[in-house]
Order: C-alpha cells, then sequence, then structure tokens
C-alpha cells in the first residue's frame, strides 16, 4: 500500500503509527463485536443493504460487499499509483536496485504458498485459500518499523517497501488469473471499452483528473459485472493516470497520491479490518487451531515469509547477484523478513475470494490470518529490538 516517503516521519505520531493503530482498533472493535452481547447487531450491519442505480441500471450489495468491491477498489487504485510511480522513476526503475527486492518478493510469495499447499493437501476446496499467506500488509508492517524510530536504517525502509510493493503487484496478479468467477462477454467488451478510453486519454495529453476518474467509474462498474473482481479496475485506472502533466512539472499521479492516502490508511484499511477480522472464538480449541486452513495460513505467514524472504536475499547475496542494503545488518534484514508475515489486510481480502460466503473455511483462514499475524509482529519486534542501533546511536 501506499506509503509516505521512508525518511519521513521518522518519529511522533507518523502516518504509519496512526494507520497501524488504527488498522489494529478496527480489528480488535470487530472480534470484540463478534464474540459478544452485540455480535447480532454486527452481522446486521453487515447485512445491510445499499444501492446505487441509473434508471433501471443498478448495483444492490450488503454493506460488506460496498466495503471489499467498493472501497477496497480505492485501496488497489493507491497501490496502482505507488506501483506506477516506483517503476517508472522511484525506487524499483533502476534494475540494479530492483533485483534483491523482486527476488525476496517472489521468495516471499512461493514458500508461504507451498507451506500452505502442504498442509492442506487432500483437500481440493481447502486448497483454494494457496495465496492467502503470501500477502504483506504494508501498511501494519511499516506502523510496527516505525516504532523504532530513527534506530531503522533508511535503507532497510527503503527495502521493505519495494519488497511489499512487488508483493503487492504479485497479489494483483494472482487474483486477476486465479480468483475471478464465470466472465460476462458483454461486461467485458464494456469494460475493456472504458480502459481503452482511458489509454486514448493519457496517450493525448489528458491531464485533468475528472474525466479519469468519471471513466474509472463506469469502468470498476463493468468489471464488478463481468465476474472480475472489481478492485483490478482501481489498478488498471490508476496505471493509466499521467505520471507527469505536459510541461513535465507537475505529477498527477503524486497529487493523488498524497490526496487519497490519508483517507485510504485512516479510513479505508480500518474499516476493511472491521468488517472482516469479526472472526467467532467461541468454542475455539486446540484442535480448532489444527485445522489444516488455520494451520496452513498460520504457518505460512509466520514461518514462509521469513524462511522466502530471508532465504532468496541469502541466496542471490550470496551468488553476488546482489548486495546488502547499505547501512543494514543481516540480523536488521532477518528482523525485516519476520515483519513481512503481517499479512492482514490483503490476507483477508483474498480469503474473501477463495471460498463462497458462508464457508467454514472463511472463518479458520481468519484465525489463521490472527495467528501467523500476531507471531510475525511479535517476533519481528523481539529480533528488531536485539539487532537495530541503540537510541543514541541511531541514524541521522
Amino acid at each position: 500500500m501506499a506509503t509516505s516517503h521512508p525518511d519521513a516521519h521518522s518519529g511522533g505520531f507518523s502516518p504509519e503509527k496512526i494507520g497501524g493503530v488504527l488498522l489494529a482498533a478496527g480489528a480488535i472493535a470487530a472480534l470484540l463485536l463478534a464474540n459478544g452481547p452485540f455480535d447480532v447487531y454486527y452481522r446486521t450491519l453487515l447485512e445491510t443493504r445499499g444501492q446505487i442505480s441509473i434508471g433501471e441500471l443498478g448495483i444492490e450489495k450488503p454493506l460488506l460487499l460496498w466495503i471489499n468491491d467498493g472501497l477496497m477498489a480505492v485501496f488497489f487504485f493507491l497501490v496502482g499509483l505507488e506501483i506506477k510511480r516506483e517503476v517508472v522513476e522511484g525506487e524499483l526503475s533502476r534494475l540494479g536496485q530492483v533485483v534483491l527486492p523482486a527476488v525476496a518478493a517472489l521468495g516471499g510469495m512461493a514458500v508461504p504458498a507451498l507451506v500452505f499447499s502442504q498442509v492442506t493437501a487432500g483437500d481440493p476446496a481447502a486448497m483454494h485459500g494457496w495465496a492467502i499467506p503470501s500477502a504483506t500488509d504494508i501498511a501494519f508492517a511499516l506502523g510496527v518499523l516505525s516504532l523504532f524510530g530513527r534506530r531503522v536504517p533508511p535503507a532497510l525502509k527503503v527495502f521493505l517497501l519495494s519488497v511489499a510493493i512487488l508483493d503487492d503487484l504479485g497479489a494483483i496478479v494472482v487474483i486477476a488469473l486465479f480468483y475471478t468467477s464465470q466472465l460476462s462477454q458483454l461486461s467485458m467488451t464494456l469494460a475493456g471499452g472504458a480502459l481503452a478510453l482511458l489509454i486514448l486519454m493519457n496517450n493525448n495529453g489528458v491531464t485533468r483528473i475528472t474525466p479519469y476518474l468519471l471513466v474509472g467509474f463506469f469502468m470498476w462498474s463493468f468489471v464488478l459485472k463481468s465476474g472480475v473482481h472489481a478492485t483490478l479496475a482501481g489498478v488498471l485506472l490508476a496505471l493509466c493516470i499521467p505520471l507527469r502533466d505536459r510541461a513535465g512539472q507537475r505529477s498527477p499521479v503524486a497529487s493523488l497520491e498524497r490526496e487519497l492516502q490519508p483517507w485510504v490508511t485512516l479510513f479505508i484499511v480500518p474499516v476493511f479490518a472491521f468488517a472482516n477480522a469479526g472472526v467467532p472464538l467461541q468454542g475455539v480449541t486446540l484442535a480448532t487451531l489444527m485445522e489444516p486452513v488455520t494451520l496452513g495460513v498460520a504457518l505460512g505467514l509466520f514461518l514462509g515469509k521469513q524462511v522466502g524472504i530471508f532465504g532468496a536475499s541469502l541466496l542471490v547475496i550470496r551468488l553476488g547477484i546482489a548486495r546488502l542494503p547499505t547501512g543494514t545488518t543481516w540480523g536488521q534484514l532477518y528482523g525485516m523478513s519476520l515483519l513481512c508475515g503481517i499479512g492482514f489486510t490483503m490476507s483477508l481480502f483474498i480469503t474473501t475470494l477463495a471460498w463462497p460466503p458462508g464457508s467454514l473455511y472463511i472463518d479458520q483462514a481468519r484465525l489463521g490470518i490472527l495467528l501467523g499475524t500476531g507471531l510475525s509482529t511479535v517476533a519481528g519486534l523481539i529480533v528488531l529490538s536485539r539487532v537495530l542501533p541503540a537510541a543514541n546511536s541511531s541514524h541521522p
């Protein structure tokens, strides 16, 4: 997810810290409501239906799906903006700098998926969730990392941010390829027409944002009806936003990032957590925690992520293909790899796509996400507190 520059907000109440606190607060509130006397009101709220209609055409969904299909499209729009900026002119624009985070991100997606698949082998329905532990929650991870303030080497933050951006890109590809339902040819054609119009506007030098957002809204509606998940429309729209105006001075992409980031970090992501983290814990026992989906997700996030990211990084550095980020140590790289096991937002989102509503696997996966994220957070904090320099010798 898009974040501020890694050198910014190194102390005080940074957006990462506030966003992380609100994200945790949303998840805790959901858990309390789902397991207390007000659980029926919590469920009723999420099932409340709303409708947008123009004449005979309309979209009607419960509040939960408006959040997951609508608000999360804005989340993915912001992710797409950051991916475009970083790839074209940022940290991912130079081949020498992209090798290490790219290999680390690939390992950090492949190993957790392998762990989950091994644990759930023999249950084809359960294996639909193979991508759940492959995702890193950049907002949460950066929020935890920011607790150390100036003790964190800038290069370590840049590396975490780069890995997470590439991780998000991989998750987008996975969702597009593996988590789509039956496709509507008409809706796909209309969505393709809207995308073609966006590309035409970009090629003809249109730099005003309003026309892009208007066409993008219609593209989102068509994609929603097509069977492809609607959030992908947010990514496609972001990639069509001009990086620079005609004079090369103003960046529409950067302007949109600045305007959207507070809304996404402080509102959309916490609301998503509130709507999706309400796991019923009544009757949870050791046997429940040993359910293949729960165990597969938890182990995938906690073990798979650290092994995949640190192992892949170790390999390419030892082979001389890449170098350890400037000013960092192996211990710090390992601590950061642990934080990448925080898979909260994106993992919860993929869970909503892996199985139909009401499936027992959904609550099992959510429980696994809470366990894996919690273990990764605690372990990452412990390791980093030991390997980061003391506050009086911190980086400037």
